[in-house]
């Protein structure tokens, strides 16, 4: 699978395949911080707008389809009234520079999960 993951991303996008972001890592959490390096590499197939919304508003599409099982009662992958949206305000641009994912305690100055603010250096 490693050796043919460059064709597969290739055909996927040629042919406009929907696709989702994940990793194992659950079954191996010390690997965790390894996740960010992880979508980093997407560049090589797309765009770092391309990246982002893989990994945020496709995964959520795809969660969304697993109807009554999904874990999550309400709308994800958008922000508006009543969806379900954890909120990052990066320290620069993401979409120019995927890179300032790589330091998330420098670049992330803002962070809000389930409505709640986790972390607010702009105060």
């Amino acid at each position: 699978m490693v050796d043919g993951t460059d064709n597969a991303f290739k055909w996927a996008l040629k042919y406009e395949v929907k696709l989702a972001w994940g990793t194992d890592f659950l079954f191996a959490p010390a690997n965790n911080k390894n996740q960010t390096a992880d979508i980093i590499k997407l560049k090589q197939w797309m765009q770092p707008a391309q990246v982002l919304k893989l990994v945020t508003h496709d995964n959520a599409q795809l969660l969304a389809l697993s109807g009554p099982r999904s874990p999550y009662p309400g709308k994800l992958g958008v922000v508006q009234e009543g969806a379900l949206a954890d909120l990052l305000l990066v320290d620069g641009d993401p979409v120019a520079n995927l890179e300032l994912l790589r330091d998330p305690g420098k670049s992330f100055v803002v962070i809000v999960k389930d409505g709640q603010v986790y972390k607010n250096t702009l105060r």
